[in-house]
């Protein structure tokens, strides 16, 4: 699988020349056979830095960068590699979902528990 489509690389980078925003992830990433979720939402200049939430499955859900020649680079059981979720539409910026994530542990998509993490960033303003 293509992991990037010229669509969402363009959107990515230019997410990625507007600093200072908290964008709404434009894809994620997964491993189809074990732990591992990124929701991206932006991208260097240099084609291969991307920013975003990364769950690793070890508990601790965490916003930073990794690298699109990496995941692309990764080769998993069965001749599987990381793909993308082709039906992901993100509904919230990246600060809930890094909030959400931290309080359950892992990254979440729940509609409920998104609106729990806005709703405790919004208490804390």
């Amino acid at each position: 699988m293509i992991l990037l489509t010229d669509d969402l690389r363009d959107r990515l980078l230019a997410n990625g020349r507007q600093r200072d925003i908290d964008h709404v992830p434009v894809v994620k990433f997964f491993n189809p056979v074990g732990a591992g979720t990124w929701l991206i939402t932006e991208m260097e200049a240099d084609g291969d830095t991307l920013f975003g939430l990364a769950d690793l499955g070890f508990g601790c859900p965490e916003l930073g960068a990794c690298s699109l020649a990496e995941l692309t680079s990764v080769r998993l059981p069965f001749g599987l590699g990381i793909e993308r979720d082709i039906l992901f539409q993100a509904t919230v910026p990246i600060s809930v979902y890094a909030e959400a994530a931290r309080r359950a542990g892992h990254i979440v998509e729940r509609r409920d528990m998104l609106e729990e993490a806005a709703a405790a960033m919004q208490s804390r303003r």
